[in-house]
């Protein structure tokens, strides 16, 4: 067995592993709720809402 570990406290192990795997990506996509929608047309730069609002702004400062 993996490291001198009875089979039962291994799959106990493993199950507590892989729910607190799921449950962070869980509670990380209800926090952040990212954008999983797939345009049809590619959006030109700086449209995107995953961009931070700072860029933008000194992208448009430096285009005048």
């Amino acid at each position: 067995m993996p490291a001198g570990v009875s089979w039962p406290k291994y799959l106990k192990m493993l199950t507590a592993s892989v729910a607190a795997m799921l449950a962070g990506a869980q509670v990380v996509h209800t926090y952040y709720r990212p954008d999983l929608s797939v345009p049809e047309i590619p959006p030109k730069p700086g449209d995107l809402r995953t961009e931070l609002l700072g860029l933008k702004q000194r992208h448009n400062e430096v285009q005048n």
